[in-house]
């Protein structure tokens, strides 16, 4: 299998640099990707960078020039409800836009760019897999719908005004949704695990990087764990 680990900052991507070792580079569109071999599966490692664009951008140049059996996303995320708090894991069920307002436009609900789903669903037979997995391992997890925006959520104000209009969100990031998006028209399983790195309120930035290397760990070396089980 050739499998792809994105994630948006280095300080999310230290430990699968430690974990995998002795690697060659690629270069595909403008970013850097890490290539080894593990388990006789083909191992992508690469930074998507902060945002929508740049998530597209450049899971889209990897996938238009290799032909990936599998797409990892990983990293971290803000809570958005009070049952999901600091280090806990969350993966994604669905990914939707926070910041797409197009009710206006059409016969679009809220979250949905015109001429896309609404909600861009992960369900797959590769998902379902890792899903056995962790549970297997009884891994602690919750499991639903996370949003993107390109903004950081810092302000309970912010946090409730998403909330609104995705009251069952679980999660907040910058980047899920534009690679679900991508994985959808290039027909890719996608696996999102987020760890969240802070409450999506006013204290969200005390000591994000931090911590958001803690949790970013905690999610990449479940992911190792698989990777070396997969054959």
């Amino acid at each position: 299998m050739k499998i792809a680990i994105i994630v948006p900052m280095e300080i999310e991507a230290e430990y699968y640099r430690k974990y995998f070792h002795s690697g060659s580079t690629e270069m595909f569109g403008s970013t850097q990707f890490e290539h080894f071999c593990v388990n006789g599966n083909e191992i992508y490692i690469g930074l998507s960078g902060i945002g929508k664009v740049q998530a597209a951008m450049n899971l889209a140049s990897l996938l238009s020039s290799v032909d990936i059996d599998l797409i990892f996303m990983t990293g971290t995320a803000g809570s958005l409800q009070q049952t999901v708090h600091k280090g806990d894991l969350v993966l994604a069920s669905s990914f939707a836009y926070h910041d797409a307002h197009n009710t206006l436009a059409g016969d679009y609900v809220e979250g949905q760019i015109p001429g896309e789903p609404a909600v861009f669903e992960l369900d797959s037979p590769a998902r379902n897999e890792f899903i056995s997995f962790l549970n297997e391992e009884e891994v602690s997890y919750q499991e639903g719908l996370v949003v993107t925006g390109d903004s950081f959520i810092g302000s309970d104000e912010q946090k409730d005004e998403i909330k609104r209009n995705f009251a069952n969100a679980l999660g907040v990031e910058m980047e899920g949704a534009a690679f679900a998006q991508v994985a959808y028209h290039f027909a890719k399983p996608l696996i999102a695990l987020r760890a969240i790195s802070d409450n999506g309120n006013d204290n969200a930035n005390e000591d994000f990087d931090q911590f958001a290397k803690k949790v970013g760990a905690k999610a990449a070396k479940l992911i190792c764990a698989y990777l070396d089980k997969v054959k």
